[in-house]
């Protein structure tokens, strides 16, 4: 048995000291005060007042460590994207899938099946942002790629058959009994890339979407007159919300005010991440348009904004910093809340007993130390 001792542990009554987290076969066994006499007896790690968070969860990772998923939809290029994250403190993570042919989705899903059967650590499944998708709010993906959401597409998306599957899609462009058989086939659905009225949005609510990729970006906005996607998530009081908190993709203050909207417990932190981060280069090639890092962000030739190069760890710390929330809001915007969103609530994103010794250590700044997948530790090399 394993004790995890002299850290700062996220409980759920918030960060608390002198409390150990004993680890028996990848799982948490109990949190006991630190002079239990269990501790004594376990193979204690000193984490010399870290901050021991669970897990940081990335339900939109597109790349990173040079690899870019659309690309190298294989085992190996995943395992190489979940190991550069895993630096920044990203344990759960599901790759994801840009809008493309549904050949190269098939490629992808086998992929990731093949990942969870291997135990590549940190895989939770896969995210198929598109082809179902608006070309009025394309982003930069390519229009060429999208199509209708038609039983065909119900089948393949629901094909997984390990760990979840994530599909953002665009409500207008299909109907509610589409989105419904989607969902009744066990796919967590999020509106995204739409340009949908208020009116469609919420109906889609009501037939199985359950969130929003990437509040407020390529999203019909918030408008007095017609609220729109935004303002339909923002008012329905069960929809999750992913954000991209690096300070370019969304203004802080608009963030501020969707945080203010509703319980906090309904935002979840993502990256959205490209294969810059955890790489040297600075640039890469997206289905034949070449991406620069700018000041922070992905952009094309054309100014586009094109994913990100940010990691989960400093999004937390972006959180804190741009946003003003205390440490331990952000760190469950990272970890709880979206093991919740996929229905793995019961799984992850708690340091409690009977849960998946999933952690992440990290200083003040948010600076990882370590991490620990099912009681596993890794070095910061990946």
């Amino acid at each position: 048995m394993q004790a995890l001792v002299n850290a700062r542990v996220l409980a759920d009554e918030g960060f608390v000291e002198g409390r150990a987290v004993l680890v028996d076969a990848g799982r948490i066994v109990a949190t006991p005060r630190a002079d239990d006499p269990r501790v004594a007896r376990a193979e204690r790690h000193d984490l010399k007042g870290a901050y021991l968070m669970p897990g940081f969860i990335d339900c939109q990772v597109n790349g990173g460590g040079g690899v870019l998923f659309n690309d190298q939809p294989t085992l190996e290029g995943i395992r190489a994207i979940g190991a550069a994250h895993r630096r920044f403190g990203t344990t759960g993570f599901l790759p994801t899938l840009i809008s493309d042919d549904l050949a190269v989705i098939v490629r992808a899903m086998a992929a990731v099946r093949a990942a969870i059967e291997a135990q590549v650590p940190g895989v939770l499944g896969i995210h198929i942002e598109g082809p179902f998708i608006n070309e009025r709010k394309k982003g930069t993906h390519d229009a060429s790629k999208f199509r209708g959401l038609d039983a065909e597409g119900i089948a393949l998306l629901s094909s997984l058959g390990v760990g979840r599957t994530l599909v953002t899609l665009a409500p207008e462009t299909t109907t509610p009994a589409m989105i419904r058989r989607l969902a009744d086939a066990g796919v967590v659905i999020s509106a995204g890339h739409t340009d949908a009225t208020y009116e469609q949005t919420s109906e889609s609510f009501r037939h199985g979407v359950m969130g929003v990729t990437h509040l407020f970006n390529a999203m019909s906005p918030m408008n007095h007159r017609h609220p729109g996607v935004v303002g339909a998530a923002l008012l329905d009081p069960d929809c999750w919300c992913g954000l991209i908190v690096d300070g370019r993709h969304v203004h802080p203050a608009a963030l501020l005010v969707a945080l203010n909207c509703k319980r906090p417990d309904r935002f979840m932190l993502v990256t959205d991440a490209m294969p810059s981060v955890g790489a040297a280069q600075g640039a890469f090639v997206l289905q034949g348009k070449r991406i620069t890092v700018k000041d922070g962000v992905c952009v094309d030739e054309s100014g586009v904004i094109s994913g990100s190069a940010l990691d989960m760890a400093s999004a937390v710390r972006n959180c804190v910093r741009l946003l003003g929330l205390p440490l331990e809001q952000a760190a469950r915007m990272a970890s709880t809340y979206p093991a919740e969103f996929i229905g793995m609530g019961g799984e992850l994103g708690r340091i409690a007993p009977g849960y998946r010794a999933t952690f992440v250590a990290a200083d003040e700044d948010v600076n990882v130390l370590g991490t620990w997948i099912e009681g596993r530790a890794a070095s910061q090399d990946g």
